[in-house]
């Protein structure tokens, strides 16, 4: 295969063929990985009748345009909150037909840190269409400051396992 990390990828194929099992579509929103976990699903030739659209929302301004996250929320918690990773998967599945959607959103560093909110902290959320939007799953790691390449690449690993059934 390409260069892409072979651990993201076999991941990656693993949540495909899980989801396309239960023909389940996926689709994700993206901040501090830039486009890394659909970048590993892309990878797998076929993916298309699974994953279906990935949002690449690094400014607030997009996480509100694309995904109709809340000023206020952004405002009240910030872009890396439980509450901002709630609001990016509940819009993910606002705005495609997806049936299960991931989002995340971090500090990949080295620069960003504020009090209480560390290179390395990010915040994960899924959501399952026709789920009560109450249980949405929102998990939030930190990986401390393993570097920016690091830390994204351990977001990815997270947010594909949050893909699977």
């Amino acid at each position: 295969m390409s260069g892409m990390d072979a651990e993201l990828v076999t991941l990656a194929e693993q949540v495909l063929a899980a989801n396309r099992a239960l023909g389940r579509r996926i689709a994700v929103a993206e901040s501090c990985t830039g486009g890394l976990v659909a970048a590993a699903l892309t990878e797998i030739p076929g993916s298309s009748d699974v994953f279906d659209r990935g949002f690449v929302t690094y400014s607030n301004e997009a996480k509100m345009e694309l995904l109709g996250v809340s000023e206020d929320v952004l405002a009240t918690f910030g872009a890396v909150s439980p509450a901002t990773a709630w609001a990016m998967a509940q819009g993910v599945l606002a705005h495609s037909p997806a049936d299960i959607a991931v989002s995340i959103t971090g500090i990949a560093g080295p620069g960003g840190a504020t009090p209480g909110k560390p290179v390395g902290m990010v915040v994960f959320a899924r959501a399952l269409r026709g789920q009560d939007p109450e249980s949405v799953v929102a998990d939030t790691r930190q990986f401390g400051d393993l570097g920016r390449a690091e830390v994204r690449r351990q977001a990815a690993l997270v947010a594909l396992n949050l893909l699977k059934p």
